[in-house]
């Protein structure tokens, strides 16, 4: 028998290497694409440009090419954007390209709203972020109409003169009526949530109307912000009739007020100035509100008598009402839409009735508070109370 003996001989595979600077260098890693996001104020008087910046991981040797297109979301092309589309080369050596859509021109106040931009078909690249979200920011804007039906009262009286008012008409609120109060005052004694602030996003006018506007939003170390306005130091009067048409708020924890303060808070402080509250709401009860007078020599001898009104249908954020105060140097009596719901001689208050001095207005949206308590989560925001016209007629 004979053994053969096989005999394996490798063979070597040798790679011949070019010597230095004999020929270019070849890249062997691909270049991945991404494309930022968007965001940006919409403008109300022209089209805004956002930018999408569609960058490489490096630099190329090559140009690279991808397809895009914008996609709707909440935002509506040709309505809300105008609609792009084509094929971005960033050229070689380049790590950036960009890619502009225009949004167009809108002055209405509403949730923002998003498009998309999509990338597709990479040449001499990978795709790692393919959508770039473009979010037009309207929630800041000044045009916020509003449905005006509900109930209406006359310009005029018999035996009234007009002494003052505020139609909240032109662009902006009217500062020789109104001032503001801002922060949180350790909860304005109530154990509020909210931060005031004299911003356009919690208080401006649009359409004929004052609209104040709670937010959950975080500024300042608080979760909300909200408006409180005052005519103190403005406008001031004492007796006659006061109309104020509005539409409230809902949702738990909202606290809507038209009320007034004595003028001289500042010398004998509260409850002593007096309180008149013409309307008070709790926004998870909408077809009930308060109406309340308060005074006291102090805060721990505070007196307040006061009545509540109940729509038989419907709320009071569904329509514009007309809340009521009829002063005089005898009584004080409150109203919606005319129905009268209180009243109270001043001979009843004592010591020493506030009833007979001076009072100056406020209007504000409190946030949570001993009484209506904490928003939760069935509470929806932004929260807004719209104020039609505020009439003070004197005889």
């Amino acid at each position: 028998m004979k053994i053969i003996v096989a005999f394996i001989v490798p063979i070597l595979f040798l790679v011949a290497c070019g010597k230095s600077g004999s020929s270019p260098a070849t890249q062997t890693t691909v270049p991945s694409a991404s494309i930022s996001d968007a965001s940006q104020q919409r403008s109300a008087a022209s089209d805004t440009t956002f930018v999408f910046t569609v960058t490489l991981s490096q630099a190329a040797q090559q140009n690279v090419t991808v397809s895009y297109t914008t996609i709707d979301g909440t935002a509506v092309k040709n309505t809300d954007y105008l609609p792009a589309s084509g094929t971005l080369t960033i050229s070689a050596g380049s790590t950036s390209a960009s890619i502009n859509v225009q949004v167009t021109g809108d002055s209405l106040r509403r949730p923002n709203q998003i498009f998309y931009v999509q990338l597709s078909n990479p040449q001499n690249c990978t795709l790692s972020g393919n959508k770039g979200t473009g979010t037009i920011i309207n929630d800041d804007l000044l045009y916020f109409p509003v449905d005006n039906t509900g109930y209406t009262t006359p310009t005029q009286y018999p035996g009234y003169t007009l002494a003052w008012s505020d139609e909240f008409t032109g662009n902006a609120i009217n500062t020789n009526n109104w001032g503001f109060e801002s922060g949180n005052n350790s909860g304005w004694g109530n154990q509020e949530l909210e931060n005031y602030t004299a911003r356009t996003q919690n208080a401006f006018v649009s359409a004929g109307n004052l609209i104040i506007e709670a937010r959950l939003e975080s500024l300042g170390g608080f979760t909300y912000t909200s408006a409180r306005m005052k005519t103190e130091g403005l406008q001031s009067f004492q007796y006659g009739r006061v109309d104020i048409r509005a539409k409230l708020p809902a949702g738990q924890g909202m606290w809507p007020a038209l009320w007034m303060l004595g003028n001289d808070i500042t010398q004998v402080n509260w409850p002593a100035c007096g309180e008149i509250d013409m309307m008070e709401l709790l926004g998870q009860q909408t077809n009930k509100i308060y109406g309340t007078l308060h005074w006291g020599a102090n805060y721990t001898s505070e007196a307040s008598q006061g009545g509540t009104y109940t729509l038989p249908t419907g709320g009071f954020d569904q329509q514009f009402h007309v809340y009521s105060l009829l002063w005089d140097a005898d009584s004080l009596k409150l109203l919606v839409d005319d129905q009268q719901y209180f009243s109270l001689a001043t001979s009843a208050v004592s010591p020493g009735s506030p009833f007979n001095n001076k009072f100056f207005f406020i209007f504000n949206i409190a946030v949570g508070g001993n009484w209506p308590g904490a928003p939760n989560g069935t509470t929806q925001f932004p929260q807004r109370m719209v104020v039609d016209y505020i009439r003070v007629f004197q005889k």
